[in-house]
């Protein structure tokens, strides 16, 4: 890290993206029959709108298999100038952490947790 800068916060949230990824997908194919007939009129009728529904799905599956496989790392770092001219105790951070779906297993798993 360069000088000056503390490391506040430092998460991993490959594991979480995969589900995320995953409702994406469960979304784009619930919406499909509006999506089909907007994109119709603009990638070269239905065999366009086809072809993007397949390029998609294979995009947004190769990357949650990514996710999913540990090989893909999607990392957040919180970083903050270091204040050594200021007095102490500097205020604490506070990482707000969001932790088991605290809604019921079903309805979790519609919005990708």
């Amino acid at each position: 890290m360069e000088r000056g800068w503390l490391i506040e916060d430092w998460q991993n949230f490959g594991a979480d993206y995969d589900h995320t990824l995953m409702a994406w997908h469960r979304n784009v194919d619930a919406a499909w029959p509006a999506l089909a007939t907007e994109l119709a009129a603009t990638c070269g009728g239905r065999a366009g709108a086809e072809r993007f529904r397949r390029f998609w799905r294979y995009y947004l599956l190769c990357c949650a298999g990514f996710f999913r496989s540990r090989q893909g790392q999607l990392w957040q770092l919180v970083l903050s100038r270091s204040q050594l001219n200021t007095a102490w105790p500097r205020p604490a951070y506070r990482s707000i952490r969001v932790g088991p779906c605290p809604l019921e297993r079903s309805r979790c798993q519609a919005v990708g947790r």
